[in-house]
């Protein structure tokens, strides 16, 4: 990558919204009670407009959920491999049951995880508030990129294959 961009604000938040818009699955590491990182994959629930908060719905009786609650310290991790978008995202969970919340992020394929529904009282809904992003993000297609690649080898990265930045909310 040879564009390093650093954004916050609106501008920031914007950048990290389109590029994890169309990503249904991160990858969420928490603190484990021994200091080591546990990692395991959620489904980021969609919202009319991304302003830095991505939800989750989880069981209550989690390994996660007691992670947080002992330390609210989350990364989260977002691949498109076949559009060359990679965004790693720094923030602090909250865990609540908050039943107005539950019931706007719910979807009828969820009674796989909730049998009873969104009255379940095993749901359990993950706020995580973003405070930093890093991003890479290709900008050209695989055709193109793996010219790119061996261009930038040749001459010693000296070639724009695409962009980098880090966001600071």
């Amino acid at each position: 990558m040879s564009d390093f961009k650093e954004l916050s604000g609106p501008e920031g938040l914007e950048k990290i919204g389109e590029l994890i818009r169309d990503i249904r699955i991160t990858m969420m590491a928490t603190v484990a009670s021994d200091g080591s990182i546990d990692s395991r994959p959620m489904a980021t629930q969609k919202t009319d407009k991304f302003d830095g908060t991505v939800w989750f719905l989880t069981r209550h009786d989690s390994g996660k959920v007691r992670e947080i609650e002992e330390d609210a310290h989350v990364t989260l991790a977002y691949a498109n491999p076949s559009d060359s978008v990679y965004v790693s995202a720094k923030g602090r969970a909250k865990v609540s049951q908050d039943k107005a919340k539950i019931h706007e992020l719910w979807n009828p394929m969820y009674k796989a995880w909730f049998p009873g529904g969104e009255d379940d009282p095993a749901i359990t809904v993950l706020r995580v508030d973003i405070a930093e992003a890093e991003y890479w993000e290709a900008s050209s297609s695989k055709l193109i990129m793996g010219a790119k690649y061996l261009a930038a080898a040749v001459t010693g990265g000296k070639v724009d294959v695409g962009e980098q930045g880090k966001v600071t909310v």
